[in-house]
C-alpha cells in the first residue's frame, strides 16, 4: 500500500475516533447556550442565552446532587489514594504472597460492576440484619463503597512509580540512621507525588460517574447525585440545566488537566537541565 495513503488513511481513523468521542460533548456545549428546551426541535437551536446557567443555580434538586457528587467524589479519592498508596508500598516491599496480594487487591477492577454494586447492597443488609450493626445508607456509606472501588485504581497508578525507584533507597535511609517510618515519609513518599496526584484524580473521575454503586447503595435517604438525579428524572422531564452542568463539569476538568500537564512538563525539564549540569 501506497505509504503516502496509509498515512491518510491512519489520520481519517484518528479524526472518525476523536469525532465519536467529542461530538456528543461538543453538542453538550453548544446547546447549553441554546433556549429550546429539548434539543432537535422544530425551531431548531432557537435563541443564544445564558439562562440554563442561571437556572441551573436555581435547581436545588440539582445543586445537592452537585455537592453530593462532589463531597463524596472528594471524601473517597483522599481516603482511597491515602489506602492505595500505602497497599502499593506494601506490596512493593512484601517478600512471600505478593502476587496473590495483587490478585485480591485488583478482583474490584476487572469485576463487573453490578456484582461489586449487589455485593454491598447485601453486605449492608447482612450488617443491618444479622450482626445488628446500625447501617444508615447515605452520604456516610457512599463514601466507603466509592473508596473499595477506586482504590484499586490508585494501586495500579502508584505501583508503577514505585518500580521505577531504585531498589535500595529504603535500606539507604535506613543505614543514615532514620527510623522506618520517617524513611517512609522522606525518602519514599516524596518520590510518589506524581502517582499519588494521578491516583487521587483518577479515583475522584471514577467515584463522579458511578451510577451502578451508587444506585443501589445510597437508600431511601434521599440521597442523590448527578448521574441517579438525571436517571430519576429521565422518567420525567429532565432539566436542560443539566447541559449547562455538563459543560462547567468538562471546562473545570480540561483546565485542570492542562494546567496539571504544564506543570508537569516543566518539572521534568527542570529535572532533566539539572541532571546535565550534574553530568557536566
Amino acid at each position: 500500500m501506497n505509504k503516502k495513503l496509509w498515512l491518510v488513511l491512519r489520520w481519517v481513523f484518528l479524526a472518525v475516533v476523536l469525532a465519536c468521542i467529542y461530538l456528543p460533548i461538543l453538542l453538550i456545549i453548544v446547546y447549553s447556550f441554546s433556549s429550546e428546551r429539548n434539543i432537535g426541535s422544530d425551531n431548531g437551536f432557537g435563541e443564544f442565552t445564558f439562562s440554563l446557567y442561571g437556572r441551573l443555580f436555581q435547581n436545588d434538586l440539582l445543586m445537592e446532587a452537585t455537592l453530593n457528587t462532589l463531597g463524596i467524589g472528594l471524601a473517597s479519592a483522599l481516603l482511597a489514594t491515602f489506602i492505595g498508596t500505602f497497599t502499593a508500598v506494601g506490596l512493593y516491599y512484601m517478600r512471600k504472597g505478593k502476587k496473590a496480594v495483587n490478585l485480591v487487591s485488583q478482583v474490584t477492577v476487572v469485576n463487573a460492576e453490578i456484582v461489586t454494586a449487589v455485593g454491598f447492597l447485601l453486605l449492608s443488609i447482612f450488617l443491618r440484619d444479622v450482626i445488628h450493626i446500625p447501617i444508615e445508607k447515605g452520604v456516610l456509606w457512599l463514601i466507603i463503597t466509592h473508596t473499595v472501588l477506586t482504590t484499586p485504581y490508585v494501586i495500579l497508578t502508584v505501583s508503577p512509580r514505585l518500580n521505577q525507584l531504585n531498589p535500595n533507597l529504603y535500606e539507604a535511609g535506613l543505614d543514615l540512621g532514620a527510623r522506618p517510618m520517617r524513611t517512609l515519609f522522606t525518602v519514599i513518599m516524596p518520590q510518589l507525588i506524581g502517582g499519588m496526584v494521578s491516583g487521587f484524580a483518577l479515583a475522584f473521575t471514577l467515584s463522579l460517574d458511578d451510577f451502578v454503586v451508587t444506585n443501589l447503595n445510597k437508600g431511601t435517604s434521599g440521597v442523590n447525585t448527578i448521574s441517579t438525579y438525571v436517571y430519576d428524572n429521565l422518567k420525567r422531564n429532565l432539566d436542560p440545566a443539566i447541559r449547562a452542568l455538563s459543560t462547567i463539569i468538562f471546562v473545570v476538568v480540561l483546565v485542570v488537566l492542562i494546567v496539571f500537564n504544564i506543570i508537569k512538563n516543566k518539572k521534568a525539564k527542570a529535572e532533566q537541565a539539572a541532571s546535565k549540569s550534574l553530568g557536566k
